[in-house]
């Protein structure tokens, strides 16, 4: 279906795209630093997971509505934003809440985070528009399915975000479980959480495409 070099290329160009900072990235070592190296591990799996959505959006076309559509795009981002506004609510209010390595000081076990990463994933309109733009570069009609090639991009695609990710949860959960031995660090994390989450939030709501 495609040559090792375009598959070589592909890899790469992944990597760097994954690697480069963004809120995924920011969402991830916040939940890794705040909750431990399990809550990053989950966080890292939802997001993976959110991928599939977007991937299979893109296959099948409907990522063109987001791309044509504003009222589908003010309302997609409106969500995400939204969602993330609770985060940044349910943090505050939690904000003198013991934060722990393993279950959520919000009363989620390892699933919820896993549901949170997926979640913010999927109501970004931005990562349906990448993948709209980004997996066609490498899809060649004469090598047969279009829709089949840009699944079997997007299974590779979440493969090295599942790896990176992995990681960077990891190791963020590894910093965490050091900083909260700390006294007095749970009210500052959760101020900084909900001020992220918050931020982020609200570039997605001004976002534009």
């Amino acid at each position: 279906m495609f040559s090792l070099s375009a598959v070589l290329l592909f890899i790469t160009s992944s990597i760097v795209l994954i690697l480069a900072p963004g809120p995924d990235i920011v969402f991830l070592i916040t939940q890794g630093i705040a909750k431990g190296k399990k809550a990053g591990i989950f966080t890292s799996i939802g997001l993976t997971l959110g991928n599939s959505v977007h991937t299979l959006a893109a296959a099948l076309g409907l990522s063109v509505i987001f791309k044509t559509s504003e009222v589908a795009f003010v309302l997609f981002k409106t969500c995400g934003a939204l969602y993330l506004f609770y985060l940044a609510y349910k943090a505050i209010k939690h904000r003198n809440d013991p934060l722990t390595a393993g279950v959520d000081q919000q009363g989620f076990d390892h699933r919820g985070l896993l549901l949170r990463g997926f979640y913010m994933n999927v109501f970004n309109p931005k990562v349906a528009l990448f993948f709209l733009a980004f997996l066609p570069q490498f899809v060649n009609s004469e090598f047969g399915s279009v829709p089949l090639q840009m699944i079997f991009l997007g299974l590779i695609f979440m493969g090295l975000v599942a790896l990176i990710f992995g990681f960077i949860g990891y190791s963020a959960g590894s910093l965490g479980n050091w900083i909260l031995e700390k006294p007095g660090f749970s009210k500052v994390m959760n101020i900084v959480s909900a001020t992220i989450f918050g931020a982020i939030g609200f570039k997605l709501l001004t976002s534009t495409r």
